[in-house]
């Protein structure tokens, strides 16, 4: 049954371009579609626990550099590379770009934790880089999109791999509902200076943006959240990175179903080949 909730909120982040296309054609840059999001999901979130239960707000002054790290560093430019990616290459590039973030963790975790670097994540790693290859169009010799927007997605992978860096550090001190309020927190301010007030301001006067930019914080952000923390409960984190891996296949189905994207043959197999390399990561954690 809780596996459910884990399904439900990959499905969730999963249709996240839905509303970051309409936002971004109301005339959002990626800069401020990242403080949208920050600044909803900081407001809504701490409005419920603040409701709920206020010691979750308490932590040690020294331990704010973690929340730097989780909300300013790592949420906030996986957030804006993600979008600018969608923006100059197409939605299915970027999601799966994306995707090579639990690859980043690998070796981040090699370097800082001194885990073991096996065959299987040597293996993984190999083929994330052919399915990169592939799926950008560097094997074909033609990129599918942009230079800056390829960097741009393999940086959100980058970024993303960060927070379970940062969040490693945080959840030896602090539960796993604090660093998240606080990751919000702390990324709303660091998304300050990215966001432009007349863009905002224009945007979210009509319908058009103010109805994406409400469902992109609360369907696409706060939601998913409740209810992957709500799976995590009962459901082993090994089973629950597994399940995750339903949120880029809806990324890319929205990608072409929806937003009529082309696919290629060879990013079809690229995508596989990054799927592949991701799920055997996940059960070899499982099993370890």
């Amino acid at each position: 049954m809780y596996s459910i909730y884990i399904v439900a909120a990959a499905v969730l982040w999963g249709i996240i371009s839905l509303f970051s296309t309409e936002l971004k054609n109301s005339g959002l840059s990626p800069g401020s579609i990242v403080a949208l999001r920050s600044f909803g999901a900081a407001a809504v979130l701490s409005a419920i626990f603040f409701i709920k239960d206020k010691s979750i707000f308490k932590i040690k002054l020294g331990d704010i550099k973690y929340f730097i790290g989780t909300g300013i560093i790592s949420f906030v430019w996986f957030n804006w590379c993600l979008f600018t990616s969608m923006n100059e290459c197409t939605t299915a590039i970027a999601v799966v770009l994306l995707y090579t973030a639990p690859v980043f963790v690998v070796f981040l975790s090699a370097l800082f934790f001194n885990e073991r670097i096996t065959g299987v994540k040597i293996i993984a790693l190999v083929m994330t880089l052919i399915g990169c290859a592939l799926v950008t169009g560097v094997a074909q010799g033609n990129i599918n999109g942009t230079l800056f927007g390829v960097i741009c997605g393999i940086g959100s992978g980058l970024f993303y791999g960060l927070y379970s860096i940062f969040g490693r550090f945080a959840l030896n001190k602090y539960s796993h509902i604090t660093v998240t309020v606080y990751t919000f927190i702390f990324a709303a301010i660091g998304s300050v200076p990215l966001c432009h007030i007349h863009e905002m301001a224009s945007a979210l006067s009509s319908p058009r943006g103010c109805i994406p930019a409400v469902l992109i914080v609360l369907v696409s952000t706060v939601a998913p959240f409740l209810l992957y923390t709500k799976g995590l409960s009962e459901v082993e984190s090994g089973t629950a990175s597994i399940l995750a891996t339903i949120e880029p296949a809806v990324g890319v189905f929205i990608s072409v179903s929806i937003l009529h994207q082309r696919l290629t043959l060879p990013s079809l197999m690229g995508i596989i080949l990054i799927f592949s390399a991701v799920a055997a990561l996940n059960v070899r954690n499982r099993r370890v």
